[in-house]
């Protein structure tokens, strides 16, 4: 998995920063250290500095957590979860990927469009 991602030279197993992870999985630091507060499994090296150091199961686990939230839509808790082994990914896939209804109908648009007017009239008068 590491290997295919990092064409950068070094042996597969080695370990990586932040930085070369955030850059080749186009995840932002930031996003990956609140990662780190909401996934106990994600515990990367810390040395002097707190300078963090992922070994390749962190990278796959980044990889996961990035799949199931941003591509799949899972939610943080979800992704946890599926992570876990808590809940069935099915379900939570199913829970996600309900569609939206295409449209309001009519007379609930219109009630919606005078809701909005009156808010306008009363803002206006304010």
């Amino acid at each position: 998995m590491t290997d295919s991602i990092f064409n950068d030279g070094k042996a597969p197993d080695a370990l990586r920063t932040i930085g070369e992870v955030t850059k080749a999985l186009g995840i932002r630091q930031h996003v990956l250290r609140y990662w780190e507060e909401q996934f106990p499994a994600l515990q990367p090296i810390k040395r002097s500095g707190n300078r963090r150091y992922y070994r390749p199961e962190d990278v796959a686990l980044i990889a996961g957590i990035d799949r199931l939230v941003n591509r799949e839509g899972y939610t943080l808790r979800g992704a946890r979860m599926a992570l876990e082994g808590n809940e069935p990914t099915e379900i939570v896939v199913a829970r996600v990927a309900e569609p939206a209804p295409a449209a309001l109908p009519d007379f609930v648009e219109q009630h919606l469009l005078r809701i909005r007017a009156r808010l306008t009239d009363a803002l206006a008068a304010a």
